[in-house]
């Protein structure tokens, strides 16, 4: 069994920052990428950014040069840092792990449960 849980969302104003942090939790041997994704209300989920576990990074255009992922491998956790936030950010941010290898050699895609991000302008 392996849980990733998400943290750091709330309220902010426009222009402002917030920083998201995911751990992975259970079962784990390792775990290659980690991404973010996030759905506004009446949208669909769209990636938001990626990062292997050798620290390569790819963002989605609307993000580039505001946001930031990394991770901390040693303690299985992934970070956004959000800068220069815009209304358009709202949205519900969910981490993800498409490939985790469990302690029994099996691989898992898994989810969080999201954290919801308000930008108020």
């Amino acid at each position: 069994q392996v849980q990733l849980v998400e943290s750091g969302g709330g309220l902010v104003q426009a222009g402002g920052s917030l920083r998201l942090s995911c751990a992975a939790s259970g079962s784990i041997f390792s775990i290659n990428a980690m991404a973010w994704y996030r759905q506004a209300p009446g949208k669909q989920r769209e990636l938001v950014a990626t990062i292997t576990s050798g620290g390569l990074t790819t963002y989605a255009d609307s993000v580039k040069g505001r946001f930031t992922i990394s991770r901390d491998n040693a303690k299985n956790t992934v970070y956004l840092q959000m800068n220069s936030l815009e209304p358009e950010d709202t949205a519900h941010y969910y981490c993800n792990a498409p490939g985790v290898l469990t302690t029994a050699r099996s691989y898992l895609g898994v989810w969080g449960q999201g954290t919801l991000v308000t930008v108020s302008s």
